[in-house]
This record gives C-alpha cells, sequence and structure tokens, in this order.
C-alpha cells in the first residue's frame, strides 16, 4: 500500500492516508488515490484523488488561519509524493470525530425518522431527507478502527470522552470553521450540508486543525442550484459511489466490487468540479 520515500520511515496506513515520520520527528501525511465507502476500502481507486484532496484542504487551511492554527509545516515534499502530500507537525490528536450538520442527511436523516433528534439534539417536525436545519448543530462521532463504523454520540458522551472544557472548545471550533465555509461556498453555488474535523494538541498544548479539511471525503457538497429536499441530492462527493454500490448488489459484509470505468470518472469529474468551484482553480 504504502511507497518508499528517502529519508522517511513509513508509520501505518489508513483508508486513504499514508503517514511517515523523519529523523526529526516531523510527519509526512500522502494522500492516495484510493477511495473508501461503507467503512470498505474499494479495489478501484479514483486518479488524481490524491492530490485533489491535499489541495483542496491547503485551501481551507489559509483560508481558516485566522480562526484556528492547523498542523501544516511545509507543502514542500519528495517529488515522488508532489502534490498530494504535506509536512505536519505531531499532534496529540482528540478521539471524537468533529462533525458540524446545517442539512438533514445520511445518518443524521436515519436518526432524526426515529426520533426526531441526531445525538441527542431536538429538531422540529416535518423535516425531511435533505431538510435545511434551523441553525447547524455539532454532532460528533466515535472513531472508529479501520473497518468498524463510527458511531455518532451526544455532547454529553463527547464530553464524557475529551473532558467538558476540550468538548465545548471543539465544539465551538467546529461551527465556526464550518460556517465559515458553508457562507463562502454559498457563493460559488454551493450547498455543505454537513462535514467532519480532527484536532489535536500540539506539543505546547494548543489545539490545532489536522487531517483534511472540508474535501468530498470528508463532507457533503450539494449543488444550490439542484437542491430539494425530499431525497437525494446530486452532489460533488462520493455518494455517487455510494448509491452505485447500494445499487450493485452487493451485500455490504464481503470484499467490495471493482468499479466500472464510468462511475471512476464520473466520480473524479464530481471531485474535480468541487474543486474548481471552490478554489476557481483548475487540478
Amino acid at each position: 500500500m504504502s511507497i518508499i520515500i528517502d529519508g522517511w520511515d513509513h508509520l501505518r496506513s489508513g483508508k486513504v492516508r499514508d503517514l511517515y515520520t523523519n529523523s526529526s520527528g516531523q510527519l509526512l501525511i500522502v494522500a492516495s488515490d484510493r477511495i473508501s465507502a461503507f467503512d470498505y476500502i474499494l479495489p478501484t481507486e479514483i486518479p488524481g484523488k490524491g492530490k485533489l484532496l491535499t489541495q483542496l484542504s491547503l485551501f481551507w487551511f489559509e483560508m481558516f488561519a485566522d480562526l484556528v492554527p492547523n498542523h501544516l509545516i511545509s507543502s514542500d515534499v519528495p517529488d515522488v509524493v508532489k502534490g498530494r502530500a504535506v509536512i505536519v507537525k505531531p499532534l496529540d490528536m482528540f478521539p471524537i470525530e468533529c462533525v458540524a450538520r446545517g442539512y438533514l442527511a445520511g445518518s443524521g436523516w436515519v436518526e432524526y425518522q426515529k426520533s426526531q433528534s441526531v445525538t441527542a439534539i431536538p429538531l422540529p417536525a416535518g423535516l425531511l431527507d435533505g431538510s435545511k436545519l434551523p441553525e447547524a448543530i455539532f454532532t460528533p462521532a466515535t472513531k472508529a478502527e479501520m473497518g468498524d463504523h463510527d458511531e455518532n454520540i451526544a455532547f454529553d458522551r463527547a464530553s464524557a470522552i475529551v473532558g467538558l472544557n476540550d468538548a465545548n472548545e471543539l465544539r465551538e471550533l467546529t461551527l465556526q470553521l464550518y460556517s465559515t465555509a458553508r457562507d463562502y461556498a454559498a457563493t460559488r453555488g454551493i450547498i455543505v450540508a454537513d462535514t467532519k474535523f480532527e484536532f489535536g494538541r500540539d506539543n505546547e498544548g494548543k489545539i490545532r486543525l489536522g487531517d483534511e479539511a472540508l474535501t468530498p471525503d470528508s463532507s457533503r457538497f450539494w449543488s444550490a442550484d439542484t437542491w430539494k429536499p425530499g431525497g437525494a441530492q446530486p452532489s460533488f462527493d462520493k455518494q455517487y459511489i455510494r448509491d452505485w454500490l447500494l445499487e450493485s448488489g452487493w451485500d455490504r459484509n464481503s470484499p467490495p466490487p471493482e468499479l466500472p470505468a464510468d462511475v471512476v470518472e464520473k466520480t473524479r469529474a464530481r471531485y474535480e468540479t468541487a474543486f474548481t468551484l471552490l478554489t476557481g482553480r483548475k487540478i
């Protein structure tokens, strides 16, 4: 899964990223072209995806620089991973996913149908799949091991995991970053329905934004022109692949199937469209 990079020792590989370290204790995060769905790494890659995720995260890190520090040291990386890797500070990561939702979708929609709430946050009656929420909400989740499912949790449980003060600060940061991105994306014709962040403390105890930020892997991006509550929304993220897998007959308990060439191309095109709309640049 990993590649050999001079001066860097491979530490571990996740669903999408490979992590390396050097003699100075810095980390090199390499975004691969792998794609995951339903907690499986799919056998087919999406060409250019790793570079897109990295460059889009860098775009958001720069936008958020005055709101929260991040883990970035440099994007000047070895040629073999140029464009799809960053050198970062090691962080002591908080063991929760920090999720912000401005619209009802995915697991939030599933939970709402059962309890008219999401992570114990009560919501108005009569909302539909894709409805805009009265205000953005913080809906943390546990970080699952590879192959397991993340679990949405109430704020009280998140507080028990990380401590009340940190939970409050993470909630405030998450909603601040989400609202900033949501308002900016709206000017580019994109709805950010939801997204997740990861935070950690550096060796001085300062909370920093880590991992990735507002990519099609970590967010739901919808077209503002076609948004219509009441069902699945046309999207610029990997929902297209999820939908194809669900329709393919795959049982979600066995190794996933290869993706057809047209599904790969349409997914790649959606990711590139999101990147260009948000940044004004071609990848």
